[in-house]
């Protein structure tokens, strides 16, 4: 993949005068966070709906398979979860639930369950390998009003089915996809692709499927160190291709307007980078606005989030999920849940607070990686490179002459 431009180096005084304005913008970034963990506002609820999947993803965040969970919730109970958030009052439409899995849409109450969320006020979207969409699915997924879908493309036929391990799996996506844009509810239909080694070169081609379907929606992000990927360093990009994504997403932006071209929610890259790939800057809010179901009941945070006994807050089969919502999740209402010495003496401490959790190492009590400390590495580097080559110019080719016999 070629990348047009290198991210910007800034002159001395263009980065004096940043830092100012970065100081002021984190001052204020920092004190919402502060009321928000205060009030902690549910405004997004994830249903991971089973943990039974059709495909084997390399990189699976929650390792799903096809094995037939014993544990998995019913439909009365997740119905019953979704009245009580109603019967306490909650503002149903300003929460979205995040319907997720393995792949949701193997479970045959779905629609149902979700014709019933939406008659309580509810909006929400589902996140799929697009597999099983078909036009009865479709239709389905019009009845029961469904507002967003997540769809995952990670390149070219070849690439993607080896990654996902489904071949035959490529033109079933794209015709999901055609079916999904006649859909008089879908605000929103998005395409995912996670970018590893194996398709960063590939990126081109990925947006030329998008435009040829008139996909307007896409969202870039990297393959994180979690689930299957944890310690598969044939997918996990290098420091340097983490920098090579997002020159990619910066480019496309600009020869794109007419695309909501964005990067992933996972990290935060500094403020040289943030406002160039998104809109506004990321931060963890797992634990505060947003809850999970897991599809054994238990009360979770995002369901990314490494699966550890202690983050288990309750279990919809014997508690009430207002109550826990209310009274619980105090180790993520902090705003030291992951402080440490190295990063609260980063400048950009209270802007990122740690990064996010899934990829935080609870047994180190640190960031697995950190994307500033890679691009600020990279930075140094072309600047030095730069530097040198410019003192090269500027030296004079020495003259040598041939000595007289």
């Amino acid at each position: 993949m070629k990348v047009e431009k290198k991210i910007r180096l800034y002159t001395d005084e263009e980065m004096d005068f940043a830092r100012k304005e970065d100081e002021a913008f984190s001052n204020g970034f920092y004190e919402e966070k502060k009321y928000i963990m205060k009030i902690h506002p549910l405004r997004g609820l994830f249903l991971e709906v089973t943990s039974r999947c059709n495909a084997h993803c390399e990189h699976c965040g929650s390792s799903c398979g096809d094995f037939i969970p014993k544990d998995e919730i019913s439909g009365d109970e997740i119905k019953k979860v979704l009245r009580e958030i109603y019967d306490k009052n909650y503002n149903t439409s300003r929460i979205m639930l995040h319907v997720t899995g393995g792949e949701p849409l193997l479970r045959k109450d779905l629609f149902d369950l979700m014709k019933y969320a939406k008659a309580l006020g509810f909006h929400w979207g589902i996140t799929s390998n697009g597999m099983l969409i078909d036009e009865a699915m479709v239709s389905k997924m019009a009845e029961a009003k469904i507002t967003s879908v997540s769809i995952s493309i990670d390149g070219p036929k070849e690439i993607h089915e080896s990654f996902r391990q489904v071949p035959g799996s490529w033109e079933k996506i794209l015709k999901g996809i055609k079916l999904m844009q006649k859909i008089p509810s879908l605000q929103n239909l998005q395409v995912t692709t996670c970018v590893n080694k194996k398709n960063i070169d590939h990126l081109d081609e990925v947006y030329k499927v998008l435009r040829e379907l008139g996909v307007t929606h896409w969202r870039i992000m990297e393959v994180d160190p979690i689930g299957r990927a944890k310690d598969n360093h044939d997918i996990l990009l290098d420091p340097d291709q983490y920098v090579e994504m997002f020159n990619y997403i910066a480019k496309m932006q600009r020869e794109n307007p007419d695309m909501d071209i964005v990067y992933g929610c996972g990290h935060f890259l500094g403020m040289d980078i943030e406002p160039v790939v998104r809109q506004r800057p990321f931060n963890c809010y797992t634990g505060v606005c947003i809850g999970c179901i897991l599809s054994n009941g238990d009360i979770y945070v995002c369901p990314d989030v490494e699966r550890r006994p202690e983050f288990v807050q309750g279990n919809i089969r014997k508690d009430s999920f207002t109550e826990v919502w209310e009274t619980k999740f105090k180790p993520f209402r902090t705003m030291e849940r992951t402080a440490n010495e190295k990063c609260k003496k980063c400048k950009d401490w209270k802007l990122c607070m740690g990064d996010a959790f899934h990829t935080w190492d609870f047994d180190l009590n640190k960031p697995r990686f950190c994307h500033l400390e890679n691009i600020q590495r990279y930075q140094k580097r072309v600047k030095k490179e730069d530097t040198k080559k410019a003192e090269t110019k500027k030296t004079p080719a020495k003259k040598t002459t041939k000595k007289k016999k």
